[in-house]
């Protein structure tokens, strides 16, 4: 696979592969998926060729990178893409003057994979839209 990973202003595809992940593989609410801060967020998109195969969106807010909505078509999952894009928001964050750390919102399931990309768990387990997430940190400093 040889996948680019590209900021991008194409929101209808960064939500029809959001849809296609979280509302049909995992019974998300269409209502809670997309949201005012999708307006605001930095999105990048990963294609393979000119096939869209994953997305994520980054929020700044004060000296903290927020990610989240990242997905990977289940086509492309297990080639290393989501470790890709996950590479690609904490470059933009280093790259993003001010910004001390990027935060991220894990499915408890996730957790190993961040915790291999250098992300540390606190807090408590929550629910977000009916799946059992925990907070992670990357200390950028």
């Amino acid at each position: 696979m040889s996948t680019k990973i590209t900021e991008t202003r194409d929101l209808a595809t960064c939500f029809a592969l959001r849809h296609t992940v979280f509302v049909t593989e995992q019974g998300v609410p269409v209502e809670e998926e997309q949201d005012a801060l999708d307006a605001d967020a930095t999105h990048l998109l990963a294609q393979d060729g000119n096939f869209p195969v994953g997305t994520a969106r980054i929020l700044f807010q004060g000296d903290v990178a927020k990610v989240g909505r990242v997905c990977v078509l289940q086509s492309a999952r297990g080639t290393g893409l989501g470790a890709d894009i996950i590479r690609a928001t904490v470059a933009i964050a280093r790259e993003t003057p001010g910004i001390a750390r990027v935060k991220l919102g894990a499915q408890t399931h996730a957790l190993g994979f961040y915790e291999k990309l250098g992300f540390q768990a606190f807090g408590p387990v929550y629910d977000d839209a009916g799946i059992d997430h925990r907070d992670m940190v990357l200390e950028l400093v």
